[in-house]
């Protein structure tokens, strides 16, 4: 009897270490605030489905170290939003404090790709996040970064531009432009 649970176990256990693990790391944006179900349409969440069964997507916004723990194949990050407060845009910082975590993820055993996104854009000012700083400071910032450290960029920016109406605060994404930045990432992530 003990062998039949056990192999059952055995078997859930490979199926998921053999799946390509990625790591969705970012903000408020990635944790789907604003929507009301975030564990069915943020935009992590979505994306795991796009990618089917041969993916596990992890995220949670609060848990940096979580991601040392779950060994990501893939790194998707999504932030520059909040950098966009006038209080707390400073360039240099930015660009210092992104380069570090690019860094600091790229010391991890299972060597994960990177991908860096460009943020979603700012419809209108609020709390102080604006989309001015969005595209002439964090935009910039995230192509050079790119650049320097040759990784790809998914460009969240431009595949939501025209979708206001779905970003109810202005900036959060409701579900709809929550599963549409989840097909550009997936797309951005089968596409080499």
């Amino acid at each position: 009897m003990k062998r039949i649970t056990i192999i059952p176990l055995l078997l859930i256990f490979l199926v998921s270490s053999c799946a390509v693990k990625v790591a969705c790391v970012g903000d408020s944006i990635t944790e789907g605030a604003g929507i009301s179900r975030q564990s069915r349409d943020g935009y992590p969440v979505v994306l795991n489905q796009l990618l089917g069964k041969r993916y596990a997507v992890y995220w949670n916004c609060n848990e940096f170290s979580n991601v040392f723990a779950f060994k990501p194949d893939i790194i998707v990050i999504k932030l520059g939003t909040n950098d966009t407060k006038p209080y707390n845009w400073k360039l240099a910082d930015f660009e210092k404090d992104y380069q570090a975590l690019i860094d600091t993820f790229s010391t991890l055993k299972s060597k994960p790709r990177i991908l860096l996104c460009k943020p979603v854009p700012a419809f209108k000012t609020k709390w102080g996040i604006n989309d001015s700083t969005v595209v002439n400071g964090v935009i910039p910032a995230v192509e050079r970064l790119a650049v320097r450290n040759n990784l790809q960029v998914v460009d969240l920016y431009g595949g939501l531009k025209n979708d206001g109406a779905d970003f109810p605060d202005d900036i959060h994404p409701n579900e709809k432009a929550a599963a549409k930045m989840a097909e550009i990432i997936a797309r951005a992530l089968k596409n080499k």
